[in-house]
Parts: C-alpha cells; structure tokens; sequence
C-alpha cells in the first residue's frame, strides 16, 4: 500500500530536525526553550505515527506506506521504506516512549541540558529508521547510527563508571555487527544486485549458506537482545546510564535484536532457522531460569531491573523459535509490554534516586509511609512485570507458554518457571523498598511524587492495563503477517 503522505518519511525526520532544533539553542541559559521545544518534537513525532496505524490495511501482509526513492544508484542503494504488521507497533511504541523520556527528563537534567534532549530525538528518529527500512544498507546505517546517541547519552550523563559502560555498550553492538555486514555483502551478489530486504526474501540458498549467514546475523542481533552469554554488557550499561537511557535502552533498543531475527534470520535462512531452533530455544531457557536466578541476589535495584529484561527478552526469542503462531504472536505482545513495563520501572527507580541518589535496595524501606501514590504505581508496574493476568506482562507470557507447550510441554514447562522467578524477584524487591517501617531519616523526608510525575507514571499505567485487559488492537495488527511469516518458513521447509 503506497500513500501520497510519506508518513514513514515524517516519522524518522520530525524528530531528527527536532533534535537539531533544541541543540541549536546552544547552553544551559536556554535551558528552557530547549525542554519545550523537545517536548513539541516529541509529541509532533508521536502523532505523525499515529496515521501508520489508523490507516493500516489488517488484511495484507505486504509492506504499507511504502516509499521508495534511488539513493546511491550505481549499487542498486534505495531510501527504501515500508512496514508491515509487525513492525508497525514498534515505529508507536518508540515515539510513545521518547515523549515520556522527555517529560521524565525535565527538571531532573541540569547539564547540557539541550543536547541532553536532543540525543532523544535523534535517537527516536533512527530507531524508527531501523523498524522502517527495506532497504538492507539503509537498515545497516539506522542500526549503527542508533549506537550513536546512546553511547553518548551513558557516556556524557550516566553515572560513576560512565565511561566504561558506554565504551563496553559500543564495542560489543558494533564487532557484533561486523559480521552482519559480511552476511550483507553476500545476499547482495547471491540476489544478483539487490540490496532490498523482500528480495532476499525469495532467494534459495543452499543450506551451508544458509547456517552461516544465520551464524552472521546471530552475532549481531544476539547481542542486541541481549541473549546469554553475550548479555554482559547491559547491566553495566543501565546502572550507568541516566534514567531516561536505561527506558529507552530497555524499551526500545533490545528490540533491535529480537526484530532483526524475525526481519532477516527466519525469512532470509528459514531452512537454518528450523535447523538451529533447539540452540536458540536451549539458549533462550537459560536466559529465562538462570538469568532470573540472577536476578533474585541484586543488590542494586537498576541490576535487578536489568536482569529481569535479559530473562524477558529470553521469553521473546523462544516465542519466535517455537514457530507457531501463538509464540511469534505472544513473543511480539511481550515485546510491546516490556516496552511498557521495563521503562516504567526503570522510570520508578529513577523517580527515588532523583530524591536519594541511591539505587540500593538496602538504603530503603517503609516508601509507602511517605510516597502512598508513588508506592500504588510502582505496585502496578511490579505486578506486570510478574506477569500477572489482567496486565499487559501476562498477555505475551500466557501465548508463548501455550506455544511452547503445543511445540513441547517439556519446553513450556521450563519456560513458565518464569513467572515464579518474575514474580519472586519483583516482589521480593517491592516488598523491602515500600512496605514495613520507614526505614532512616532519608526516607521519612520523601515527597511524593508532582503533577509532571505522575503524568508520565499514569501514561505508562493506563498502557499496561489497556494492553492488559483488551490486547485485540495489537495481535488484530500482526496476525496476518505473523501467518505470512510462518507459512513462508513452513515452505521453505517441503
């Protein structure tokens, strides 16, 4: 479905020129015009995608609102733009969630306040860019240009170790990506000239091909999600990086990795896909049980936040290799909730260290004496990301266990550990931070949260609970291409 208004176009550019808008207000004594104009790029960018989803044909599985313009013509290099069902929700939930990065960032940022703001915007701009492109060589520069702003955000506004962190985050996106671009190189000669996604859709391959282009992209998306063993690097980036960092990171950026598998790995390599499918489901299981064990012994809440997103993210991986549609389906309904949920609680632990500056489970205990509206949307948050029925963190869970149990009822089995394990460490944290007695004289002078707090908390409630209670809107979007997908597979397969 072509569209005589580029909205694809609109919704990478508007807050990519926002972005450079707010850093021309050049420093800190236009503090203020930088945060209102980086709100308006914010909101305009979010709006300009809501046409993506009102207008979008649930029927088809081809690509909508496709532009397609000649970039670098003596490749074949188009500015090549499209998205499906699946793809789609996540171009929304990024522009969703730079809004509420912008609001969650207002008074709390001091310093370079401008660029601050606008790393977001550029940020939000290329990551649209990712989930957008059809191209393979615009998706390889949306991928790695994304790197950019992130590094910068932990590097310049994290924490202690900020430089470690950001340095860490960089090399192993970037020498992961390296062998993508290997695995690039050759789907453009074995496609004989093209760089377009869809047509390496349709190319055969024999089946050693096949395992090491798939063996190529791991790498790259592997780290991206991040899958065990390669997960190191997260942890250290979220404690380090501000609170607005560690929400999109969690959000928005380990989706990367989990859309490229489902963009480049199955449809480009199914025969490997299938070939390889107990490797990812064994790997995906460990990130699910011994990731979460790991949760459980955190000290810093950050740390526990960060693990409990690697064991998610186990849970979408394994959705995806199960190969039936109730997994790919609640693998994506996942996806979206833990865009939701892990920025919202990230979000949460930002709110208190914004009055503590500490992060330690131990230096709190009895918030709900002096925080109650702070304490009763943290516990929302809390219970979603446990998985509990009636919020949006049950939904994906629910369908990648019934998936998992129709692939294998030994696999399913080992995946719903996972909501014992969530449920432990999330409510185990919750319980010593906010109930009891108030614990010390810090936390007895907590102020409970402001009007500009609990706008973007009620945001993120309202979101986990509409997803939660009626998630229609979403899986109505991606089932025909989740079918499509699947049966492309299934073919490649007879």
């Amino acid at each position: 479905m072509s569209n005589a208004t580029p909205w694809l176009s609109l919704a990478i550019w508007t807050p990519i020129v926002a972005g450079l808008v707010v850093m021309a207000t050049g420093d800190d004594r236009n503090a203020g015009k930088a945060r209102v104009l980086a709100l308006i790029g914010a909101v305009a960018g979010f709006l300009v995608t809501l046409p993506l989803y009102t207008g979008f044909d649930r029927s088809s599985a081809a690509m909508q609102f496709v532009e397609l313009t000649p970039w670098i013509r003596t490749f074949g290099i188009n500015y090549h733009l499209g998205v499906d069902g699946i793809s789609v929700l996540f171009v929304l939930l990024n522009s969703f969630i730079t809004a509420i990065v912008v609001i969650a960032g207002w008074d709390v940022i001091r310093s370079r306040v401008s660029q601050y703001m606008a790393a977001f915007l550029l940020m939000s701009g290329l990551l649209n860019g990712v989930f957008s492109a059809l191209d393979a060589v615009l998706f390889y520069v949306f991928f790695e240009g994304s790197l950019i702003p992130m590094y910068l955000i932990i590097g310049v506004w994290g924490g202690p170790n900020r430089v470690y962190a950001a340095i860490k985050f960089f090399l192993y996106t970037l020498l992961g990506s390296l062998l993508m671009l290997v695995a690039l190189v050759f789907l453009y000669y074995a496609s004989g000239g093209s760089f377009s996604i869809l047509d390496w859709h349709q190319v055969r391959l024999p089946m050693l091909a096949q395992v090491l282009l798939f063996v190529a992209f791991f790498a790259a998306f592997s780290v991206k999600v991040p899958m065990w063993p390669v997960h190191t690097w997260l942890p250290d980036a979220h404690v380090e990086a501000p609170t607005g960092g560690s929400a999109v990171l969690a959000a928005i950026m380990l989706k990367l990795g989990a859309y490229g598998f489902i963009r480049f790995s199955m449809p480009i390599a199914p025969d490997a896909s299938l070939y390889l499918a107990p490797f990812m489901i064994a790997l995906s299981l460990v990130a699910v049980i011994y990731v979460g064990l790991v949760a459980l012994v955190q000290a810093d809440m950050k740390k526990l936040i960060a693990y409990s997103s690697i064991s998610h993210m186990g849970f979408v991986t394994l959705g995806f290799f199960i190969f039936n549609a109730y997994g790919v389906e609640g693998a994506l309904v996942q996806m979206i909730s833990h865009g939701f949920v892990s920025a919202a609680m990230f979000l949460c632990v930002g709110v208190m260290y914004d009055r503590m500056h500490s992060r330690l489970i131990a230096d709190y205990g009895g918030v709900v004496n002096t925080m109650p509206k702070f304490a009763a949307f943290m516990m929302l948050f809390a219970m979603a990301n446990a998985g509990l029925p009636g919020t949006s963190g049950f939904v994906g869970e629910f369908l990648v266990i019934l998936g998992a149990v129709k692939h294998s009822f030994w696999i399913g089995a080992a995946a719903a550990t996972t909501l014992i394990f969530g449920a432990a460490y999330t409510l185990w944290m919750y319980k010593r931070v906010i109930f009891g007695a108030v614990a010390n004289d810090h936390v007895a002078e907590l102020k409970d949260i402001g009007a500009r707090e609990f706008a973007f908390l009620a945001l993120l409630a309202l979101a986990v609970l509409a997803l939660g209670v009626y998630p229609a809107p979403l899986t109505e979007v991606m089932h025909v291409s989740v079918e499509n997908l699947l049966r492309h597979v299934a073919v490649s397969k007879l």
